[in-house]
């Protein structure tokens, strides 16, 4: 069971930002005073913009009160597409955020989603991964955090429904062919996901009700609601939710705060 689940509503998707920038901004201090690093797994499409925004902003306070030469920024998933396509989940993150913001290039580790192979692409992330956390065989990386998202058929970062991604146990990061889309995904792997220290689910929207209260309440089959994989995760998971997306959420299921 986790360590901690927290299901948090809030009004729309600007506090959802501002209540994740917060969490972020704690987080990252508290690990840096640690253990003078912070790794955080980035996630893409348009929810998480508005928070990246926020903690690039000067006139915020999240931006002053984070060590950013501490920070180590990676990905969740990746699209296949070069690192300035209007797609990437990189070049969101880098024109809102990264490039806004104090750190040091190689304290940005993006997936070369560029390569022609797809595969390629994967096993070259995979090897970072090993190298910048020292993993042994076996072993999986820690991040401190992983920001995620939601979509509406139940899918998070690029684990979509009725992929062998679900079932993956041994590699760290896949390229899987995504049908609807007719492209390849670059992705970290179920077991990466689940041993975050902390995960962040960021959800907004109406048209996420319905996969939201499959994925909190509906009965366990991550082959088709894949986000359902983090049930079963030690991390502490904080569910950050509008109302919009909140709609089918009985009372008793929240925490507003």
């Amino acid at each position: 069971m986790p360590l901690e689940v927290g299901i948090k509503i809030v009004a729309d998707l600007q506090e959802l930002s501002g209540v994740a920038a917060k969490h972020f901004a704690r987080l990252a201090t508290e690990a840096v005073l640690e253990k003078a690093r912070f790794t955080v797994a980035l996630s893409g499409g348009s929810t998480p913009e508005s928070f990246y925004r926020l903690l690039a902003n000067e006139n915020e306070p999240y931006r002053a009160q984070v060590r950013w030469e501490n920070i180590h920024f990676f990905w969740g998933d990746e699209r296949h597409v070069p690192p300035d396509h209007p797609d990437s989940n990189y070049r969101m993150a880098n024109e809102t955020m990264l490039r806004k913001l104090p750190v040091p290039m190689e304290n940005v580790h993006r997936i070369r989603s560029e390569l022609t192979d797809a595969h390629k692409a994967a096993d070259e992330y995979e090897q970072t991964l090993c190298e910048f956390f020292k993993l042994v065989g076996g072993q999986y990386p820690r991040f401190d955090l992983v920001l995620l998202g939601l979509g509406s058929d139940g899918h998070t970062a690029s684990i979509f429904p009725n992929s062998d991604v679900v079932n993956e146990r041994v590699r760290l990061v896949v390229a899987t062919w995504i049908e609807n889309f007719e492209s390849y995904r670059i992705t970290l792997t179920p077991p990466v996901l689940e041993s975050a220290a902390a995960v962040d689910f960021l959800v907004s929207g109406a048209e996420k009700a319905n996969a939201l209260r499959e994925v909190l309440k509906g009965d366990y089959h991550p082959e088709l609601s894949p986000a359902q994989l983090l049930r079963r995760t030690r991390a502490n998971v904080l569910w950050l939710v509008d109302r919009p997306a909140a709609r089918h959420i009985s009372t008793s299921d929240k925490d507003e705060g």
